[in-house]
């Protein structure tokens, strides 16, 4: 079995293809998931669907065609050519794919290096998967092992320290644009999920006041009670009115059509900047040229910088996830070991065992003397099996391990097999905070 990812992300697609793939909603990722699933040699699956990346994570025995189910789902989901998919897709397989998850979920392939927020959508997408029978026990382990490494990640190194998301990339550009201070400045945020949570908790410690726009206001206001600060609720109704009295704008939600309208817009006295942070989009072409209107692709410069004060933190957390690679397929192999020398020295015992009955029925041995003669072959047996044992467990950390493990199987006619957990465990998931 080895592990398979398929990736589009903001480093091989533009936000116009990553529009097409994007998945908004539970039943597109269900029917997705369950497409690639039915693909002969696909036992598990996870699809991770953020607004900078696509990616599809499986446990298949057969890479090749689980590959070409993945662009084919993709292809009826998103209307791309199989060809397009196939010449921009990042393809990793085993010790690539696993050091690729363990670089996601580090945030080391984020569009901002060192932004948690992709912590919390790998383990969502974990989640939707585990709890609607999507993967099991081999995911289980990858997952919960990328989560290992994300926190020796972020305790290691400074990669996090002062953290930047992509929310926290917009505010930034907008206390540029607006003079270095945001300090009495209002800035209108649309939308209730993480995102548009990040953005507002920013604008506050900026010194920003703040107006929420959700279609259910509710979860606009249990948003404003969390932040605290000067926060406002308006009725979602009410966004054409206030888009033209503010210069400041951000959107982050779920929509699939776009929110604002050029027929939105009014024309004013003065320059406005519009942050548009959802994968689609929520603000279509405005014709107004006061309007300065920037996607997630236009914050890269702001990126720039932080990958280059991260550098020196990025490449020890490389190290880290590096090590944690080996680690991880050192630990399968041990799985594998452990069992497979239990049942070995289980089956030494029984023969033993059943020989020396034999011996006591046919008057071979005394029966006072048959405790004495079972010690006297399990210590021979331990001492003919210590060298064996001991060359298995020394071999789990060699590439050669798989080939001599399967012959081991074979010979012993043993087929050990380890259960995993049965439940969803991501324990080393971070807190959130503002990023």
């Amino acid at each position: 079995m080895q592990y398979l990812v398929v990736s589009f992300s903001h480093k091989n697609t533009d936000i116009v293809v990553r529009e097409k793939l994007a998945f908004s909603d539970e039943e597109a990722k269900k029917r997705a998931l369950e497409e690639v699933l039915q693909t002969h040699g696909v036992n598990e699956a996870i699809l991770l669907s953020t607004c900078n990346r696509v990616e599809f994570i499986v446990s298949t025995s057969n890479p090749s065609m689980a590959l070409g189910s993945i662009f084919m789902t993709l292809h009826r989901h998103s209307g791309l050519s199989v060809e397009e998919l196939e010449g921009r897709a990042d393809v990793y397989e085993d010790e690539g794919a696993v050091h690729h998850v363990f670089a996601v979920a580090a945030s080391l392939d984020s569009l901002v290096v060192g932004e948690t927020q992709i912590a919390g959508q790998l383990k969502d997408a974990f989640r939707f998967a585990y709890e609607n029978g999507f993967c099991a026990q081999k995911l289980s382990r990858l997952i919960h092992f990328a989560f290992k490494c994300a926190a020796e990640v972020r305790n290691s190194t400074d990669i996090s320290k002062s953290p930047v998301s992509v929310a926290g990339a917009a505010v930034a550009q907008a206390k540029h644009v607006m003079g270095g201070n945001l300090g009495g400045f209002t800035g209108l945020v649309v939308g209730a999920g993480e995102m548009s949570e990040i953005v507002t908790k920013h604008l506050v410690a900026n010194g920003c006041n703040v107006i929420l726009f959700n279609r259910t206001a509710e979860k606009a206001k249990k948003i404003a009670e969390e932040v605290g600060g000067r926060i406002d609720v308006e009725p979602f109704e009410a966004l054409t009115e206030f888009v033209n009295r503010y210069r400041l704008l951000f959107t982050a939600t779920a929509a699939t059509e776009p929110i604002i309208t050029d027929e939105m817009v009014e024309e004013t006295t003065f320059e406005r900047h519009w942050f548009d942070l959802a994968v689609p989009r929520d603000i279509d072409v405005i014709s107004d040229s006061r309007v300065h209107i920037y996607a997630v692709d236009d914050l890269q410069e702001t990126v720039n910088n932080n990958l280059a004060l991260r550098q020196e933190h990025a490449r020890k957390a490389y190290e880290i996830v590096g090590r944690f690679t080996m680690e991880f397929f050192k630990w399968l192999q041990s799985l594998m070991i452990d069992p497979l020398i239990k049942d070995i020295r289980e089956q030494a015992k029984r023969a033993a065992m059943a020989e020396i009955e034999r011996a006591v029925k046919k008057g071979f041995i005394p029966p006072q003397t048959q405790k004495n003669v079972e010690k006297l072959v399990h210590n021979a047996f331990n001492k003919f099996l210590h060298t064996p044992t001991k060359q298995l467990r020394e071999v789990a950390e060699q590439p050669r391990a798989d080939t001599i493990i399967e012959a081991m199987k074979y010979i012993f006619k043993t087929e050990t097999d380890v259960k995993m957990m049965d439940k969803y465990k991501c324990e080393f998931i971070m807190k959130d905070d503002v990023r």
